[in-house]
């Protein structure tokens, strides 16, 4: 099989790797039909995060090839969306909703050979507890963007609105204009948001943003960005902060955004963050966040996207195959592109 392989900062190849087999009962292998580019991808490709050499991409959807003797909720036949994070589905954690924490788990696009997304085959280790089943097998490819939305980043933007406790009627603030950013405005107008401001200085994104339900574009950054969002909100801040970047300055102003009594949803990868300890207890700002379980979001956010109630898939500006990821890495990396979708398969 053809397969992305990172082979240190900048550079990642298309190899030729042995196809993944069957190596424990509860495995499953997938023939990938669509795949893409992460945001925390780009961690490693600019070395500012460790990645061993190897395979990589951890967003893939596609089509049941074997199943091993253990499965018994996934066949052959099957389309399936892959969570980012490999999960049993019956341990403490995954049963509490944290399926990231997973005492048996993993995540994909690790290096390991064969259990990554940007390829076209993957070993889907716990099948059972980590594949959801889509009824049906054939998708416009607007669908099918949405549906891989769901593996990871759409995911991610909900989990940073349902960490933050947004409800309806509120007024959130979504620091971050990148893929997640945007799906956390979707997220929050779908918790019920009325009014929801995010940062972005990009024109395409801020017409994406407006598309998906912002209410306000805020182009400052640092300190001018939170008197911005002070100012739209009659000095009082957001009733929810979604932080959705990872980097000290977007944690800074979040927190500095948030009214007092408000949770900041965190689920940018924290790097050389400091969160303003004194600053938030005074204001009892609290923070939840993290990983995000994806899994445990999956059920609704089908029938979402199924039903056409969202369309998180327009967050997709750059296509191109798998022979040609690394133009899909480096549209990302030169901002060119909001995020970038490749077609492996059909």
């Amino acid at each position: 099989m053809k397969a992305a392989i990172f082979r240190g900062a900048g550079n990642i190849t298309v190899e030729e790797r042995p196809d993944p087999v069957i190596q424990e009962p509860t495995d499953a292998i997938v023939r990938i039909v669509r795949a893409c580019v992460c945001g925390s991808d780009l961690w490693y490709y600019r070395g500012i995060a460790p990645h061993s050499e190897g395979s990589i991409g951890h967003e893939f959807i596609g089509v049941v090839e074997e199943v091993g003797p253990e499965v018994t909720t996934i066949k052959r036949g099957d389309f399936v969306i892959v969570p980012f994070a490999i999960s049993d589905g019956t341990c403490p954690h995954c049963r509490a909703g944290f399926h990231t924490a997973c005492v048996r788990g993993g995540f994909f696009g690790q290096g390991v050979e064969g259990v990554a997304g940007q390829a076209e085959l993957a070993r889907v280790p716990l099948a059972d507890g980590t594949l959801v089943a889509v009824p049906g097998r054939q998708f416009p490819d607007e669908v099918l963007a949405s549906l891989l939305t769901l593996t990871d980043v759409m995911g991610t933007g909900y989990h940073a609105a349902v960490s933050a406790g947004v409800k309806p009627g509120q007024t959130v603030a979504v620091v971050g204009d990148g893929a997640v950013g945007l799906c956390a405005v979707l997220s929050a107008r779908l918790l019920g948001a009325e009014r929801v401001i995010i940062l972005s200085r990009h024109p395409r994104r801020q017409e994406l943003a407006r598309e998906f339900g912002a209410t306000d574009i805020v182009a400052e950054r640092g300190e001018a960005a939170v008197q911005a969002i002070m100012q739209l909100t009659d000095g009082i801040g957001a009733d929810a902060v979604l932080e959705c970047v990872g980097t000290n300055e977007a944690n800074q102003t979040a927190f500095a955004s948030a009214r007092p009594g408000a949770i900041v949803g965190r689920v940018g990868v924290p790097h050389e963050v400091e969160i303003p300890a004194e600053a938030t207890f005074y204001r009892n700002v609290g923070m939840r966040g993290g990983p995000a379980p994806v899994r445990a979001y999956l059920p609704e956010l089908l029938e979402a996207v199924l039903s056409g109630k969202i369309n998180p898939g327009r967050v997709f500006d750059f296509t191109t195959d798998l022979d040609h990821t690394a133009e899909a890495y480096a549209a990302m990396d030169q901002r060119r592109a909001i995020k970038s979708l490749l077609i492996v398969g059909h």
